[in-house]
């Protein structure tokens, strides 16, 4: 592991083990170099945004969008009926993917990440986020929060580890391969709009939190309004989509946009989980946490092809938490920048993402401090033994 490290690589001390993956860990203690020394290692230019450039993307993604929904609803009704069974099932998947490609780019509206103008990334995200049902201002400020409490047991937003103790009481039944690939199922395909509706898998508040609730847990005063107006958006499309509906049908509406949507959906948990779950990442409890050891505690995920089609918000993470308003398509460079100053901070894996879901599923079940370690130390790490 290091610059350019694999984390898939075993350690040369370590003795592997059937199906288990053994890596160094690492580092938990305060990194020799400061952000301020990072930013002077990337190029300026990576930190200017272009309205131009930004839209372009969006153009792009758009006109894709578009002409696989011309192909599927001019030509697949004309295919025999065993072709349009596979032909369906492959169009969910890459408008899929290319809508996923969408949901990133409102997302870096949603950081200030798209332009100088904060009103136009507004809007911009509002739009994007709204067609594919997400609520933008309200995921932006509980996003924003996880960004700033990043790798924090006590105050980070999502995909928050339990401790042993914490876990629940039938988490030891579903540790094993019928179990897994259970838990993951669900994970994948309700585990967003549950995250939505319901906070699960999100940070402990005192009372029931929802993202669609401008009165909940997760906002303040200042951000109250918005919520309303996050809320507005998404129920604008969902109307749109009855109508769709009751002019078109359910079923052409659930073919045309729903199955792409579940495709979204579940790629947005897959990208985020992957992002912050790994052996050999930290978690850190308030004695110990700071934000700066929380933005390295991620991981560098590569997803072949697919890494261009989502905007490489997957394979340069580590990057987009140290400067998160830097547009994507600077991304890379300043990757390649400061993976030479970050040394073993820099955590990447290259394992395929489809294996690599399995993997952490078996792996990483709950956090615990090392034994033998004083107990005020605050540093926590995977494990998945059981009594």
């Amino acid at each position: 592991m290091g610059a350019g490290g694999r984390m898939s690589s075993p350690s040369s001390h370590a003795k592997v083990e059937p199906d288990r993956l053994v890596q160094k860990r690492a580092p938990d203690t305060k990194p020799p170099f400061t952000l301020g020394e990072l930013k002077k290692a990337i190029p300026p230019h990576c930190f200017h945004r272009s309205v131009l450039r930004s839209f372009s993307y969006v153009v792009y993604d758009l006109i894709i969008a578009s002409l696989l929904y011309h192909a599927a609803t001019t030509y697949f009704h004309l295919l025999p009926r065993p072709l349009s069974y596979v032909a369906w099932p492959i169009y969910w998947a890459v408008q899929g993917c290319v809508l996923t490609g969408v949901w990133v780019l409102a997302h870096e509206c949603g950081h200030h990440a798209f332009s100088d103008y904060q009103l136009l990334d507004d809007i911009v995200g509002l739009v994007l986020h709204s067609c594919l049902l997400v609520p933008y201002f309200s995921w932006k400020h509980s996003h924003r929060r996880h960004h700033s409490n990043t790798g924090s047991l006590d105050r980070d937003e999502v995909f928050v580890p339990k401790q042993k103790s914490s876990l629940s009481w039938f988490s030891k039944y579903l540790n094993n391969p019928p179990g897994r690939l259970l838990t993951i199922t669900v994970t994948l395909t309700l585990g967003w709009p549950l995250y939505l509706a319901c906070n699960v898998s999100g940070r402990p508040y005192d009372r029931f939190a929802c993202h669609y609730d401008p009165y909940g847990p997760i906002f303040n005063d200042r951000e109250r309004a918005e919520i309303y107006i996050s809320d507005a958006g998404v129920l604008a499309v969902i109307f749109g989509l009855y109508r769709l509906a009751a002019a078109r049908g359910l079923a052409w509406v659930l073919c045309v946009y729903g199955g792409p949507l579940l495709v979204v959906n579940s790629f947005l948990v897959l990208i985020t989980y992957l992002q912050h779950t790994h052996v050999a990442l930290p978690h850190y409890d308030s004695s110990e946490w700071d934000w700066f050891r929380g933005a390295l505690a991620t991981v560098d995920r590569d997803y072949g092809i697919l890494n261009r089609v989502f905007h490489h918000i997957t394979d340069t993470h580590v990057a987009h938490h140290l400067f998160s308003t830097m547009p994507h398509y600077h991304a890379m460079e300043a990757t390649r920048a400061i993976k030479p100053l970050l040394g073993e901070y820099y955590q990447s894996d290259d394992t395929p993402f489809y294996r690599a879901i399995w993997r952490e599923g078996k792996e990483c079940i709950y956090v615990q401090q090392d034994e033998g370690k004083p107990k005020n130390k605050g540093v926590y790490w995977y494990s998945n033994k059981f009594d």
